[in-house]
Formats: structure tokens, sequence, C-alpha cells
């Protein structure tokens, strides 16, 4: 374990708010991390690169004379940002930053970890590579070679979690909890912390991302918060206050000291619970759908029931049931009610009742 990354008997806990909006913010909110929450470090969006420009993309360099403010009060606390250029690592080893991440957009592209890892050489900062967007372990691992070869000597790897193209999955950013594993297989020695705001992209999956990866043995988490949530400028849904992450941090010491199967239990549930959300909203969005075929359908003068379409329906369903190792009669009956629906829904709007 590298010295910065290591908390004796208990992970390496990194928390503070996604971007940074204004002095009274950030102070408020290491004013209540140290109340209700004390961390290894605090984390602060000096700059927010957005997926699509307009959004709030951060203060830049007047937010780091605050972190200044911070450490001349605090000397004792620790601080971290974000860099994706040589110049931001510049003005970090100017002001009072102790260690940077390199974020998920930036990590994929060797050019740009190679500029930013040639910026590092020779500073004393600790450096945190988050994985790629991609789901490539090579690539990730090339960026933390990249990054070891300058001569850094603290760096871990942060997983985030990847984005897949309407995976049908209630996360914002996909665990695959497998490329990390391969990660740590080919660099045992890496501390590995894990991003489960980024991941879940909602509070409600950070308690079930958390102990994942505690059983998986990662060694810190990296999490949001905010003095007050849903009034942030970037990433509401996602960040916590200060009490929510104590009330996080003692449910995970919980289950690190007892393996609690009711805490087990709960993440399982939770896990359906995200399931049944996004069954509900596509089962929303397929009726939706219906409507507009009866409208089409009554412009047409077609009959709601079509009997060939449904039958070459549920063959194909079928089908792709029993590809999935689910019971045909199980999916026949579900689908029949779905049917059953979806006409009476059509049959209403041509009997001019909605």
């Amino acid at each position: 374990m590298h010295p910065i990354f290591h908390s004796e008997s208990k992970p390496f806990v990194i928390a503070g708010p996604c971007s940074v909006e204004s002095r009274k913010q950030l102070h408020d909110c290491v004013t209540s991390l140290e109340t209700a929450a004390p961390v290894d470090m605090v984390r602060c969006g000096i700059w927010k690169p957005r997926t699509r420009p307009g959004g709030f993309e951060g203060l830049g360099e007047p937010a780091l004379s605050w972190v200044d403010e911070l450490h001349e009060r605090h000397p004792s606390l620790r601080f971290c940002c974000e860099v994706a250029r040589p110049e931001h690592v510049e003005l970090c080893l100017n002001h009072h930053i102790d260690a940077v991440w390199i974020g998920a957009r930036t990590s994929g592209n060797p050019f740009s970890v190679g500029e930013l890892a040639q910026a590092l050489r020779g500073s004393s900062l600790a450096v945190m590579v988050k994985n790629p967007i991609a789901a490539d372990v090579s690539l990730w691992q090339g960026a933390i070679e990249r990054v070891l070869q300058a001569g850094v000597s603290d760096v871990a790897a942060i997983h985030r979690g990847f984005h897949l193209y309407h995976d049908g999955v209630p996360y914002r950013n996909k665990p695959l909890w497998e490329v990390p594993v391969e990660l740590r297989r080919r660099m045992p020695d890496l501390p590995l912390l894990c991003d489960p705001s980024h991941m879940g992209g909602h509070r409600r999956y950070l308690e079930a991302l958390m102990l994942t990866a505690a059983d998986l043995g990662y060694d810190g988490y990296m999490i949001e918060v905010h003095p007050h949530p849903a009034e942030a400028l970037t990433d509401r849904e996602q960040q916590i206050d200060a009490t929510g992450l104590r009330h996080l941090l003692e449910r995970l010491a919980l289950h690190r000291q007892e393996g609690d199967a009711d805490i087990r239990l709960n993440i399982l549930r939770q896990q359906i619970d995200a399931i049944d959300e996004r069954l509900i909203q596509a089962m929303g969005d397929r009726m939706e759908i219906s409507r507009k075929i009866a409208q089409m359908k009554q412009a047409c003068h077609m009959a709601a029931y079509q009997p060939q379409r449904w039958e070459a329906l549920m063959r194909e369903r079928i089908a792709a049931a029993r590809a999935a190792g689910l019971d045909a009669g199980f999916m026949r009956t579900l689908y029949e009610t779905i049917h059953a629906e979806s006409i009476r829904i059509q049959e209403d709007i041509m009997n001019n009742k909605q």
C-alpha cells in the first residue's frame, strides 16, 4: 500500500463536492465533514469537464485560493482535484493540493495521459487514475504505467464504472467488476478505490456499490458530498451530505466486522428494486408506442388485434426466453398479459374513449 492512500484498519475515504461552487459552499462542506464524518482527503472539483457544453464547468484557479485558506485553518487536511491539462498540474503545485486524479474522459487518451505524466514528473503530488469510459483493462493499465514511469511514487486506481449505450442497467455507469478485478491481478500492489457516486449516478445506489467493493477487497472510496445536495450545480442526484456519509460508513463498518446477512440481503433487494424501476419505465414506454400504433391503425382502418403479428411475436419472445434460461410458460403468460393491455389501450383509442 502506498503511504498516502493507507488508512489504518479502515478504508481510505475521499469525500467532497463534485464541483467547488463558491467559497462558502466549500468551507461549509469541509466543516460538516469534520463534524459528522472525518475523512482522509477532501475532493474538490476545480475544473469540471462536461459531456456537453453549456453546463457549469467549475471555477478554475480562483477556487484553489479557497483550498489554500482551508489548508491554513486545517493544516492536517489533504485535498485533491481532477486535472486534464499540464497547466492544471502546474496550478495545483502552486497551491495546497496533495493529490490529483486523471478522469475517465482523459485516461483513455494515451497522448493526454503522456502530457500529464510529463507535467507530474519530479513533483510530490499523489496521482489517482480513473478507469477509461471504455471497458478496456489494458488501456487503464497503460495510463497507470505512464504515470509510474514518470517517477510518481504514490499512485492509485479509481473504479468509477463504464458507459454502455442503453445497457438496461439502472446505474449511470455499469460496474463490470471483472475489469478492476483483472487490473488488480495484473497490478496487485496498486491501491484500488471505488467511486460509487459516478458509478451509480444516484445516491440510492451508494450503499450497495460500496458493500460490493468491500467484499472485493477495495482499499477505499471516493464519494461526492455537498452541504446541500439538492442545490448542487452538478450531479445533484448522486451527492449526499456529511450525515449521509457518516451513516454509509457506519453500515460499511458493520458489514466489514460482522458480514451481516441482512445487509447482503438488502443489497440484493436494492438491485431488484432498481430493476423493477426500469421495468416499469420500459412498460410505460411500450404502452405509449401502442397508443401511437392505435392512431395509425385507426387512420388505415385496421383492426387492433393482428393475429399473424401476435403469433410471430410470441414465437420470437419464447425463443429469446429459452435462450436466456427463462421458462417458456412464464414468458407466454407475461406477454399475453402485456398484449391484452396493449389491445385494450388501442381499442379505447380507436373507439374514441381516449
